[in-house]
């Protein structure tokens, strides 16, 4: 009996002591700030950045139209574009990410508020403009078959956004 308690009291003491270490281990530094180790943790995952999306995005975006030769330079300025959308959207994260003087705490007043919103609107405005002169003739250099795929697999950004206002406006517990 007196074997049985004292291979038990080792184990205990062996798990307790392995327990800390474990814990010592994976105890975050103090001197590294958390915010900034969660940044580096998403930007190691795959996928997390724009100009690895559209790739996968476009890859499958073409397989489902089965683009022909005949289409290729449509689809070709098409892609140029989602491309450049995503190589830009990368270079805003990065540089709202690394802002000189960015304090989180101040929060912009209802003017700057307005002019941000502004000035975010005037892109998209221009974005837009820019997706419908390569997408126009891309759509209409397709079959109607493709062009049923193309309704939905083109822009899904703006088909959630589309379901968002419809939603919103109707209202779901309305009625």
């Amino acid at each position: 009996m007196s074997k049985l308690l004292s291979t038990t009291l080792v184990s205990v003491c062996l798990a307790a002591t392995s327990a800390s270490m474990a814990i010592a281990q994976t105890t975050p530094n103090p001197s590294s700030p958390p915010a900034a180790g969660a940044a580096h943790r998403h930007a190691d995952r795959p996928f997390s950045r724009p100009t690895e999306r559209v790739e996968a995005r476009l890859a499958y975006a073409k397989t489902a139209l089965k683009i022909t030769d005949a289409q290729q330079t449509q689809w070709d300025a098409y892609a140029n574009l989602a491309r450049k959308n995503a190589q830009d959207m990368e270079q805003w994260f990065k540089s709202m990410r690394h802002e000189p003087g960015r304090a989180r705490q101040q929060r912009p007043n209802a003017i700057e508020r307005l002019e941000r919103a502004q000035s975010f609107h005037a892109e998209a405005v221009t974005r837009i403009n820019r997706l419908l002169a390569v997408e126009k003739p891309l759509y209409a250099a397709l079959s109607p078959e493709q062009q049923k795929v193309a309704d939905v697999v083109l822009n899904p950004r703006l088909r959630s956004m589309q379901r968002r206002l419809m939603h919103g406006r109707e209202g779901f517990g309305k009625g």
